[in-house]
């Protein structure tokens, strides 16, 4: 899944007609047109420009606001939330294992929420998404994020989301750093969420990525009619796009 923001190119070298139809016996061949293909590099090898890196929580929110996605920039035909925004606090998954936003932490410089769902339509329900982008001051801060997330499935198996909303079943882990080719790391949570208008148990998928001292979260909420690859498909889609705009905001 973070892989969807590697391609794969392919260039086809142009070739010049011999201007006679029958061509002398001393006349060089015509070459064959070759194609020439770049393969996915080993390793992510992107490194911000330190210049660019946040130190400042104004530029931070500034990054954080360049890198999301409007409901268009995610898939066509999503559309905003109510609520849609969400700055300047951050999600907290206390022991009680019920959510909470709390005031940033001293090492945090930003934390900025949206979300998009895509409606109902033609029998199926409404899917809800969500994308955080999270500026540090410096990568550990960073990494450690990373860390701790992958914990709190183990910690909370059962987490409450408030509204009536809950999510069970909650598995989560790291991808092989060699499968990822658009972050420096990145891990993926899945399992099932229940709540008001769910119409019973839905799947539910979640991933978060890391650039640095950047860190990039997209939550699916599944809904009647989609399937868990149609999940991970729109969790990916939008990770990608995330990811790709923090690095321009980085380079």
């Amino acid at each position: 899944m973070a892989g969807c923001g590697g391609q794969e190119r392919t260039t086809t070298e142009g070739t010049t007609p011999t201007a006679s139809a029958d061509p002398s016996p001393t006349a060089s061949p015509t070459p064959s047109p070759t194609p020439t293909t770049g393969a996915l590099p080993d390793a992510y090898d992107f490194t911000p420009d330190p210049a660019r890196v946040p130190r400042t929580a104004e530029r931070a929110r500034e990054l954080t606001r360049n890198a999301s996605l409007e409901p268009a920039d995610w898939t066509p035909g999503m559309v905003r939330h109510d609520p849609y925004e969400n700055a300047g606090t951050r999600p907290l998954l206390p022991d009680s294992c019920v959510w909470t936003r709390t005031a940033l932490p001293p090492g945090m410089l930003d934390s900025y929420t949206r979300r998009i769902d895509m409606p109902a339509k033609d029998g199926k329900g409404r899917v809800q998404g969500s994308l955080t982008v999270t500026v540090h001051r410096d990568e550990a801060l960073a990494d450690r994020e990373m860390k701790d997330t992958v914990q709190e499935s183990f910690r909370c198996p059962v987490q409450q989301l408030g509204g009536g909303q809950r999510l069970d079943g909650l598995m989560s882990m790291h991808l092989d750093p060699k499968d990822v080719k658009n972050a420096d790391a990145t891990l993926f949570e899945a399992g099932r969420w229940t709540g008001p208008g769910s119409g019973g148990p839905q799947e539910y998928v979640w991933s978060k990525s890391r650039i640095g001292t950047v860190t990039t979260a997209v939550s699916v909420k599944g809904a009647k009619g989609y399937t868990t690859t149609d999940l991970i498909r729109f969790a990916a889609e939008a990770g990608a796009k995330l990811l790709y705009r923090v690095e321009l905001e980085l380079k």
